[in-house]
């Protein structure tokens, strides 16, 4: 009984937190919620449940530490790499950090987030729970926290930095969690994406001009459109208008 007692010990030992928490990432990537069960993590971790349970407390805790620790991942790259738009429209994230602007800053923790929920397609269900329904944890703490910092820099009235740092993060969840919804047939492959596009472009341009005239002048553009540009477009319009209604302050 004690050399049970031991060896169950040993392997408590030798099982991380951060262990659990990397298998139920990669259990999701691959199947979404419903593949994180006790059961799943047991067989690819090679132990019981009860090692699972002595470092997670309940598979919510665990889903919300998946959550987390994919966001934090997310937000690392931005605070090095900041964001910018070129001529073109394309975005890049090579510029040098003490250069760096407040919209530029912004610019990368968007896209560092866009970036993870398209690989992580069942986060941006989770980022909505997070921050409706948890708004003092830690996923919405770091979120706010990378947008509102720099908001704070643009000259924004302190009485309006929720406002403003709400309507940025409302934008991002809601423009990210569009673009991951991977039961569409667009999302399945870019083939899948181009005939998906290429199909509703059509069902545009078929439509009665007289009622439908602007949607029709859109058509091509629809298909054509990157949804990672369109992504940062929207990002951009937020800032102009933020940057036009507040004025930072000029120094004597």
């Amino acid at each position: 009984m004690a050399t049970r007692t031991r060896q169950s010990q040993r392997r408590r030992q030798m099982l991380t937190r951060e262990r659990i928490v990397e298998t139920a990432v990669e259990l999701l990537d691959a199947s979404g919620d419903g593949a994180l069960t006790v059961r799943a993590l047991t067989t690819r971790l090679g132990t019981g449940p009860g090692a699972i349970y002595w470092h997670i407390g309940n598979m919510d805790e665990l889903l919300d530490a998946a959550a987390d620790a994919v966001i934090a991942a997310a937000l690392t790259t931005p605070r090095d790499e900041t964001a910018t738009t070129q001529p073109d429209g394309a975005a890049t994230t090579h510029l040098d950090r003490a250069a760096a602007t407040p919209q530029d800053e912004i610019r990368a923790v968007a896209l560092g987030l866009f970036d993870a929920v398209a690989e992580h397609p069942w986060l941006a269900a989770q980022l909505a729970l997070h921050i409706t329904r948890n708004p003092w944890g830690p996923v919405t703490l770091r979120i706010f926290e990378s947008i509102g910092r720099p908001v704070s820099t643009l000259g924004v009235p302190q009485a309006d930095w929720f406002t403003t740092t709400s309507t940025l993060v409302h934008y991002i969840l809601g423009a990210t969690a569009q673009t991951s919804q991977s039961d569409e047939p667009a999302a399945q492959t870019e083939t899948g994406r181009a005939e998906f596009l290429a199909a509703a472009s059509k069902a545009w341009r078929d439509l009665d001009p007289d009622e439908y005239p602007f949607m029709r002048a859109i058509a091509d553009q629809m298909r054509e459109h990157d949804d990672r540009e369109q992504f940062l477009t929207g990002i951009n319009l937020v800032l102009t208008g933020i940057t036009t209604t507040h004025h930072p302050p000029t120094d004597p």
